[in-house]
């Protein structure tokens, strides 16, 4: 039995793993893929675009082979003599045709594709063109996490060629860096619109028609309350209540059925069954005969949910205005939680790191498919909001000091700026090495991992 156990929760680490770094390689894809198309499209030249952070495995490059063909082009001239006499005093026109061939070399060009096996360079032939050493390698790396893009003059070399990033103006190199974030918002924007055509839980009327799967859940448990004790928590589905029929109806189908069975049952032990996740289980707990307005005698909040789809052309609208929702929600809690620190206030910073969200992808793992791209759009928003923040070493912090150069109307000196950015990115990895070591505590990670294997 241990063993079985044992099994079963090694499928489900090795589910989570797959899953978290299946969603952390898009979103950094996606986000990389931004930078590259941008760059590429305003003649910047990219020396490589790869899937999976390096060592290389294998890269591709494409090259245009010149070669120069021989080829003959024969033309038929036509030379005519008149007024021929045939000796009996008839004149006639005799008619000489004679071929010319010309050998002429045609130039031929054929675009084919250079394998590179690791961190070697492609081998160029003869026929190559010159700008075949200008091309972009397309590699696959061994880190599947994500992707990368390297830009000619990303870090302020070759100014004064035409093809490098520092060469270009400000305006062009702004819509480079922020390229990454809004291809993020664009991947929120597709996974839930995706969500909305396969089915999303969303609470729904009494009266309502065209949904499934309709439930009663939990929306707040108040603090202190009856229900609290009962370990009741929100997102909990309520299955009905266990006793005999005089004093329960089994199953409740309506909230009004909970109401019902709470009020007829305030001052006496009830047994409420609930559904949380995929665990089936009995809560007991005494309703409050006395408690303050609006909490109830339980001190809950409910709401009825159920699995409703849109057509297509109804989920991309909807998913449109539910990515802006949620990019303003974000995007204003975090200028909330500056002001708060600023002005001296106490705020309640509650941050992920890595260990973090592999958490919280096994949690969204066994809830489901739909459930999973939720959380993938979820994560791909704060991803684009804190790569565009003005801090140093992130794309915002980039941008940042390109409008200080229009500001100034010189560039900053490149010592100043890495000096920056190098500090910013000290403090991020110090930033995630406490999130991470927080998180361990929280989740008791290690001790979850020690029980798998």
């Amino acid at each position: 039995m241990k063993l079985i156990k044992l099994k079963v929760n090694e499928a489900k680490f090795m589910l989570t793993a797959l899953v978290f770094i299946i969603i952390l390689g898009l979103l950094i894809f996606v986000h990389e893929l931004g930078h590259f198309l941008v760059a590429r499209k305003n003649g910047i030249r990219v020396y490589e675009f790869g899937f999976g952070f390096p060592p290389r495995i294998f890269g591709l490059k494409p090259v245009v082979e010149q070669r120069i063909e021989k080829i003959v082009v024969q033309e038929e001239t036509t030379d005519q003599i008149e007024k021929i006499s045939d000796g009996q005093g008839q004149e006639i026109i005799r008619e000489v045709i004679t071929d010319k061939v010309t050998e002429l070399d045609e130039v031929k060009r054929e675009k084919k594709w250079k394998f590179i096996w690791g961190r070697g360079k492609p081998e160029h032939s003869h026929h190559d063109t010159v700008d075949a050493e200008k091309s972009t390698i397309y590699s696959v790396n061994w880190i599947p996490l994500g992707g990368f893009v390297r830009i000619k003059g990303e870090e302020g070399s070759h100014p004064d060629e035409p093809d490098s990033f520092s060469s270009r103006s400000a305006w062009t190199r702004i819509k480079v860096l922020f390229a990454g974030v809004v291809m993020n918002f664009i991947l929120a924007w597709i996974l839930i619109s995706i969500v909305m055509m396969l089915g999303i839980p969303e609470a729904i009327d009494e009266n309502a028609r065209n949904f499934r799967d309709a439930k009663i859940q939990i929306g707040q448990v108040v603090a202190g309350s009856p229900a609290e004790k009962m370990g009741i928590k929100p997102g909990d589905e309520i299955l009905g209540c266990v006793g005999s029929a005089d004093i329960c109806n089994s199953n409740f189908t309506q909230i009004t059925d909970l109401q019902n069975f709470i009020n007829n049952n305030k001052g006496k032990e009830v047994t409420i069954k609930i559904k949380r996740g995929k665990s089936v289980m009995d809560l007991t707990g005494i309703p409050r005969t006395e408690y303050p307005e609006n909490q109830g005698a339980l001190g809950i909040s409910m709401v009825k949910t159920a699995i409703v789809k849109y057509p297509w052309y109804e989920a991309v609208i909807k998913g449109f205005t539910s990515t802006v929702d949620i990019i303003t929600l974000i995007f204003t809690t975090i200028l909330s939680l500056i002001k708060g620190l600023f002005v001296g206030q106490k705020v309640a910073l509650d941050v992920s790191g890595p260990v973090g969200i592999a958490y919280l992808t096994k949690q969204v793992t066994e809830l489901g498919f739909v459930y999973i791209l939720q959380f993938a759009a979820f994560l791909s928003i704060n991803l684009g909001i804190i790569n565009g923040l003005p801090f140093p070493a992130l794309d915002g912090g980039r941008i940042l000091f390109i409008l200080i150069e229009k500001i100034k109307g010189s560039p900053v000196s490149s010592r100043v700026e890495n000096f920056f950015h190098t500090l910013g990115f000290v403090m991020l990895i110090i930033l995630m090495i406490v999130v991470t070591f927080k998180d361990v505590l929280r989740f008791e990670i290690m001790q979850k991992i020690a029980n798998i294997f």
